[in-house]
């Protein structure tokens, strides 16, 4: 039987703490409640969880305590942020710690599952999201997976990081969910002269938009209620080393031109404030959008595209890397052995379904199937039986490169194609209601918003044939 998640769920409000804990154990997950941030940390000396839900407002958090003991002395557990008494400091400083998601009371229950679910299926593969100290952010470059191949697009992969990590031009990543564009942003920093400074990681979907201004660039005294000191931005801790926005398609058109500014100008200026500050930062940025087609949409500004993208890497799918599938499953296999007894092999069935799957998911999607074909197995050697029913059913599918539509091109045509093919279907199923289609996509309903604004897709068409 597979291992159930388990949830470290910390809050104050006996409520809350009780409901919450039954809905998750109800949707599967073993869940362990605690009312205050110091019981939580107890909690997490004694036993291992996949997830932390934390309060921001509680005995032994009041300082944010539990979030930075976490980060430092357990990094590898992600945490998600629930507060009904959000402020701008406190939203800084979770964004800084490299939180998985900040979101605010009431929460309705699907967006909470879909957060859960989201975060877990991320951070199974996803390298720790942390201010790493300089001492070891060698090390999580060296440790990172997902550049582990000898395929011709990994070697020029590694001839473009070693011709670039010199310079400081601004950088775009571009490629499909899982193909480690994280991993390659740090490597870049890790072997640039900015290495002995900070990473910082601003992940663009988890900072509110109304909170963007003051969490990037900061604030000052008296700027608005409740800023009753000087406040730092993210820009502000990342002097003479690397920005990682991460996410960046998803910026909303109007913070665009605020990032422009400070893009183009190397200067910001904080909310409340007259006089722009320098900064001295490489800049970073990742998508899994095209930001072309964006540009010609007019959902992303023209000028900002051609600020970041002075260096364009687009990374390529799994399906396309040929053997290193292979050899990033004898990794996993390696890397995820974690019994005394001898690790069980692949069999050659196994080797043979996993070089003729299409891997939608890529590297992370791997990952996550040989970490549960080494549990399922029985013997000393990985069977088909042993395989996530996905890939003992379906044989490759190779997405179709014919286009699709005026503006599609390729394989992004087509994978663009399918994302509204199945947000069509998603909303039929459900008659329009975009809180039971996030709930069965697992995601937010203001990631699904996101993807229906993009295609230009109205829920309210889907409501108007229920009553035809």
């Amino acid at each position: 039987m597979k291992r159930k998640m388990k949830i470290l769920i910390a809050d104050d409000e006996p409520l809350f703490l009780q409901t919450t804990g039954e809905l998750l154990r109800g949707a599967g997950y073993d869940c362990t409640c605690v009312s205050d941030g110091h019981a939580a940390e107890e909690a997490l000396t004694r036993e291992r969880f996949d997830l932390i839900l934390s309060d921001l407002n509680m005995p032994g958090n009041l300082r944010l305590e539990l979030l930075r003991h976490g980060r430092n002395n357990w990094p590898a557990i992600p945490l998600i942020v629930i507060t009904g008494v959000p402020s701008l400091p406190s939203a800084i400083e979770s964004v800084r710690l490299g939180i998985a998601d900040y979101l605010l009371k009431p929460v309705s229950y699907p967006d909470l599952l879909g957060s859960i679910r989201r975060v877990l299926a991320e951070t199974s593969t996803a390298p720790t999201r942390r201010l790493l100290p300089d001492s070891d952010i060698s090390q999580a470059a060296e440790m990172a997976p997902e550049i582990v191949g000898r395929s011709p697009k990994i070697i020029e992969l590694h001839d473009v990081i070693d011709r670039i990590s010199g310079t400081s031009a601004n950088v775009l990543i571009t490629g499909e969910s899982g193909t480690g564009k994280e991993v390659v942003a740090r490597e870049i920093h890790r072997r640039s002269p900015r290495s002995a400074h900070p990473f910082q990681i601003i992940d663009c979907t988890a900072i509110p938009d109304t909170l963007f201004e003051s969490v990037v660039f900061g604030h000052v005294k008296g700027s608005f209620t409740g800023a009753i000191k000087d406040q730092d931005g993210l820009l502000g801790h990342c002097q003479h080393g690397t920005v990682f926005f991460d996410e960046i398609g998803e910026l909303p058109f109007l913070l665009q031109a605020k990032l422009l500014r400070a893009v183009q100008e190397q200067t910001y200026t904080p909310v409340g404030q007259n006089e722009p500050r320098s900064f001295d930062a490489r800049i970073i940025c990742a998508t899994n959008r095209n930001l072309e087609f964006d540009v010609a949409a007019g959902r992303f500004r023209r000028d900002l595209y051609y600020r970041l993208a002075v260096i364009h890497i687009e990374l390529p799918p799994l399906r396309d890397r040929g053997e290193d599938v292979m050899l990033l499953a004898e990794h996993f296999r390696k890397l995820l052995s974690t019994t005394p007894r001898m690790t069980p092999e692949f069999s050659p069935e196994v080797l043979a379904r996993f070089n003729e799957y299409s891997w939608p998911g890529n590297i992370r999607e791997l990952r996550n199937v040989v970490e549960s074909a080494l549990a399922m197995a029985r013997t000393s050697w990985v069977e088909l039986s042993d395989l996530p029913p996905l890939l003992t059913q379906a044989a490759r599918t190779v997405p179709d490169q014919s286009p699709v539509g005026e503006n599609a091109t390729g394989r992004v045509g087509a994978l663009e194609a399918a994302e509204r093919e199945y947000l069509d279907s998603l909303l039929a199923r459900n008659l329009g209601n975009v809180s039971k289609s996030a709930h069965e996509a697992g995601m937010s309903r203001q990631g699904l918003h996101k993807l229906l604004k993009k295609h230009g897709i109205s829920a309210n068409d889907y409501r108007q044939r229920q009553h035809q």
